[in-house]
């Protein structure tokens, strides 16, 4: 069988930094050129990154495909190639077959147009006839839940309502190819949901599907395959299960402490996270019945009104267990903080988690801001360890979700219930 997308020995390569000068005054111009034939010649300075390195592989119609691997790996730049957004440096891309591609909030859409014009728009550039727009119009709008604002221009939508916009008129208008990155995380968990169920319903349709994401019960449940990028490389290439396995005993490996390289060009930053016991060691693992404690460091350069630093707690199979934030009310997010260094201590107390492998990841947010200032995924973990349960007396390894005492009062006799 003819396959629908065909990788061959693909690359791409960017320039960190630039060789370019500042602005300069009229004086200093000057001043430089006639310098200029005193001075030896000197080299851009800027660094080489390679963002994917000889990735090859084919993809058959129909198939759905979920590609993992840790912030960095490559993962959104090879969709970007797929996409048509960006060219390989060196390698080749073909694609048998209509895309469409949902890669970041308002993939497609032009800001001055309504609702109603970026879907007719969408619809045109995928090659669409208005006829089978029309056709889709109503299941589109239905599926977006931005009924009531679909005459409005889009630049006026939130980052929630772009998303939905943009996922409904991805998904409906029948590309034969579907790419989806991890943009989905925008939206709220019953958009989630309902992004995924109609994901699935186009992979039973016949149609290909290309899926990034960190959750990976959502690849296991939608995709047939499943391949790991690395550092820019494919470092595998199967069954969704065995990729999902294979990621996992990878990240076993994610160390107990991290620093972060200072960019000064964030307004604020992540500089180091660790995983502390109770005394401030650093730990690998720990029995459930004690707590512990994650430090994130952080700088402030430049505060934004409204900016809060978050945890997620994620189990070895992708799911986000727990969140917490450094503010409990509104009214703490108009709390402006001066520049300078940060670490914030958030301590998990004993009989929350239950024995597995957890990763934690931060981030810096603001409301109405659709990217963050700063994000750090998975890029600490722990294994919790049986201390001592009544389930493990019983040999039982099958835990919930998590271990909360809860508090029971039993009294004998008939009390109403």
């Amino acid at each position: 069988m003819k396959p629908i997308v065909r990788v061959d020995s693909v690359s791409k390569r960017y320039r960190i930094g630039s060789g370019a000068a500042a602005y300069q005054t009229l004086r200093e111009s000057l001043t430089s050129l006639v310098q200029k034939p005193f001075r030896r010649n000197s080299k851009p300075k800027y660094e080489t990154l390679w963002a994917l390195k000889e990735v090859s592989f084919e993809i058959a119609p129909g198939e759905v495909v979920g590609i993992i691997g840790r912030n960095g790996a490559g993962k959104s730049t090879l969709l970007k190639l797929l996409s048509r957004i960006t060219e390989p440096t060196y390698g080749r891309v073909e694609l048998f077959g209509r895309v469409g591609s949902l890669l970041e909030v308002g993939t497609g859409f032009h800001p001055e147009l309504t609702a109603r014009e970026n879907i007719y728009l969408n619809g045109a550039i995928l090659g669409m006839r208005r006829v089978e727009i029309k056709r889709k119009f109503d299941e589109i709008v239905a599926f977006s839940e931005v009924e009531k604002f679909i005459d409005t221009p889009v630049k006026h939508f939130s980052s929630g309502m772009y998303v939905r916009l943009a996922f409904a008129v991805a998904a409906h208008l029948e590309p034969e190819i579907l790419i989806v990155d991890e943009v989905l995380s925008v939206g709220d968990a019953p958009f989630q949901k309902k992004c995924l169920g109609k994901m699935g319903d186009v992979a039973r349709g016949g149609r290909t599907v290309l899926f990034v994401s960190h959750n990976l019960g959502a690849v296991t449940q939608l995709c047939s395959r499943g391949i790991i990028l690395k550092q820019g490389e494919k470092v595998f290439d199967g069954t969704a299960s065995a990729a999902v396995f294979a990621y996992v005993e990878d990240m076993r490996t994610a160390s107990s402490t991290v620093t972060f390289a200072d960019d000064p060009n964030k307004d604020m930053q992540i500089l180091a996270m660790s995983v502390v016991s109770a005394d401030g060691e650093l730990i690998g693992s720990q029995p459930h019945t004690q707590p512990f404690s994650i430090l994130i460091k952080y700088r402030v350069t430049n505060w934004t009104a409204g900016a809060h630093v978050c945890l997620d707690v994620f189990t070895e199979n992708g799911m986000r267990l727990l969140w917490a934030t450094d503010v409990e009310t509104v009214d703490d997010l108009s709390v402006e903080r001066q520049a300078g260094l940060y670490t914030a201590q958030i301590t998990i107390p004993g009989m929350v988690l239950t024995p597995g492998y957890y990763y934690f990841t931060s981030g810096i947010y603001a409301p109405g801001r659709a990217q963050p200032f700063d994000h750090r995924e998975n890029a600490v973990s722990i294994e919790i360890l049986d201390g001592g349960s009544l389930l493990a007396n019983f040999g039982i390894k099958a835990h919930a979700a998590t271990m909360i005492p809860l508090r029971w009062e039993t009294t004998l006799g008939d009390q109403g219930v």
